[in-house]
């Protein structure tokens, strides 16, 4: 695989041999018996000197590289093949490893060999390739070529102006140190970002890591280049979760503004670059290429590497000579389990918000606030943690809020993204203490909601209904628990799924109602014992996409 013998006049002679010729020839000369010919750097092979004998056969060798570490990668490879006495000619392919971790997945990877930027792409692989029906690959990692810490990487420009609070996971996690994070499904300096985030986070509090996760989800680069780049123009100090060998490659460019890496202050973590053979039929000079790297420690410190155990000076600007002591044994599980809940949390949402807005929404709530009070704070924190991919449309409802409607349809379902819309939403949850009124029409709106949006469903998102009350249904007009929950269950369209997500807050709502209609649409009822939890129950909303309508 990715290897054959070829039949060769003769070895491309080694760098030294070559230099030495051009120093000590001036000129063609004719030489005892032969002529020598420089030609585009190499010597004719038919004039090769008897006591070094030309190769019968040339092995190649495939090398499948991160993009990261290809170049220094390549570059040794070319020195091993300059010896004259392997025969071998090595090809370093840069690759980014979520591209080679899916052609290994699906059995196509043509190489000998692969340098991932983590062990964890293998168990990826391996979980890829279960998904897809197939067995695991052949692939065994060896030892690792070189690592690099994940860190904090700012503008040299807002280096003091971050100094002055401690750089650290906490502050990533409560949210008052900005950060961007690139794809994790195409990071693995992301994924690691993400173990180490959850290892900080409090494990009696699974709500912290999933609202850190929302809020990294809100804008995410595609790249670390993206990232990096975005980063310089960001209106207020932010920082990117990246590799320091990251930080290294991008100040090397003379043009790009100038980034330092700082070190969380509760330590960090560390990407490992094993040496990983594909297929079990390797030439043994696949053993001396690896072993090759395996000592090539200066190399790679010059390349902003440091050593497999973590050591080493790199000397590139930006960059901490010597790098604080890493975690670099990572649980390859775990990092998956937190992709999923990742995939769960970011999943492009599609929701029509309905927001109860009947008389008892004056009611006092607590440190001199009412209820509608305490939800146009929740609402304001809730949108700042969606992403401008995010479709949101708001109704109000009551009874009677529009001729015989119980619901108003005050803003249509659109991107956040949209600034005019966003302004519009922001609007309306201002002016709702000016619409408060009437009864609670809960049943006829809900299935009014339900419908508007399966009728204008988006298969690309995750389509819902958000609907926000303090009460209980009491429209005696309109429809009653046992018509609704019939209505819901013959409008259910598998091709068409819409999740009802009821949260109920204050004394008053009717949780076992609010279970049932959940329920019959696979979403989720959530109850804030106090309106000050809207923010929190919001959260739990979100996270447990999967789990519902069962969740613990």
């Amino acid at each position: 695989m990715g290897r054959h013998s070829a039949a060769a006049p003769a070895k491309r002679p080694s760098r030294r041999f070559i230099l030495s010729i051009v120093a000590g020839v001036a000129v063609v000369g004719v030489v005892a018996s032969g002529v020598y010919l420089w030609v585009g750097g190499h010597l004719n092979p038919i004039f090769a000197s008897a006591d070094e004998p030309a190769c019968e056969e040339v092995t190649e060798l495939t090398i499948v590289a991160d993009t990261s570490i290809a170049a220094a990668i390549g570059e040794l490879a070319a020195d091993f093949d300059a010896d004259e006495k392997r025969c071998v000619e090595t090809t370093v392919r840069a690759q980014d490893s979520a591209d080679t971790a899916a052609e290994l997945a699906a059995g196509t990877l043509a190489a000998d060999a692969w340098v991932p930027d983590s062990s964890s792409w293998l168990t990826r692989t391996a979980s890829t390739a279960a998904s897809l029906g197939l067995g695991a690959p052949e692939a065994t990692a060896g030892d690792s070529v070189a690592t690099s810490p994940v860190v904090f990487a700012a503008p040299a420009s807002d280096a003091q102006e971050l100094a002055a609070e401690p750089v650290s996971w906490a502050r990533v996690l409560n949210g008052t140190l900005p950060a961007l994070l690139p794809d994790p499904e195409a990071s693995a300096a992301s994924l690691a970002s993400l173990y180490a985030l959850k290892g900080q986070s409090s494990p009696d509090d699974p709500r912290q890591f999933a609202g850190a996760l929302i809020a990294l989800g809100k804008s995410i680069p595609a790249t670390a280049d993206a990232a990096m780049t975005t980063v310089a123009s960001a209106s207020t100090p932010t920082v990117v979760l990246t590799s320091e060998a990251s930080v290294a490659a991008h100040n090397a460019d003379a043009s790009a503004e100038p980034l330092v890496a700082a070190y969380p202050e509760e330590g960090t973590i560390a990407l490992d670059y094993p040496f990983v053979r594909i297929g079990d039929d390797a030439p043994a000079v696949l053993d001396t290429f690896e072993a090759a790297l395996g000592t090539a420690t200066e190399h790679f410190l010059e390349a902003g590497f440091r050593a497999p155990d973590g050591s080493g000076k790199v000397e590139s600007p930006g960059i901490t000579p010597t790098a604080p002591p890493t975690q670099t044994e990572l649980d390859a599980d775990a990092q998956i389990e937190i992709l999923r809940s990742w995939g769960v949390l970011t999943l492009r949402s599609r929701m029509l918000a309905v927001i109860d807005v009947s008389g008892s929404m004056e009611e006092p709530a607590g440190n001199g606030l009412r209820r509608i009070d305490i939800f146009q704070q929740a609402a304001v924190g809730a949108m700042s943690k969606f992403s401008g991919e995010v479709e949101l449309g708001v109704w109000i409802f009551s009874t009677a809020r529009n001729g015989d409607l119980d619901y108003e349809d005050l803003s249509p379902i659109a991107p956040l993204a949209d600034a005019s819309h966003t302004q519009q939403i922001q609007q309306i949850i201002g002016s709702l203490p000016g619409r408060l009124g009437g009864a609670t029409g809960l049943y006829d709106t809900t299935l009014a909601a339900f419908k508007r949006v399966q009728e204008s469903y988006d298969p690309e998102k995750v389509n819902s209904v958000l609907v926000i009350t303090d009460g209980k249904n009491e429209d005696q007009n309109g429809i009653g628990l046992d018509q609704l929950l019939a209505e819901l269950d013959k409008l259910q369209d598998p091709t068409k799924p819409v999740a009802v997500i009821m949260i109920g807050f204050g004394p008053d709502t009717d949780l076992d109602a609010m279970k049932k209609i959940a329920k019959a649409t696979k979403g989720g009822a959530y109850s804030a014992t106090k309106p000050e939890d809207l923010g929190t129950v919001l959260v739990d909303a979100l996270s447990q996409r999967t789990c519902r309508p069962d969740c613990a």
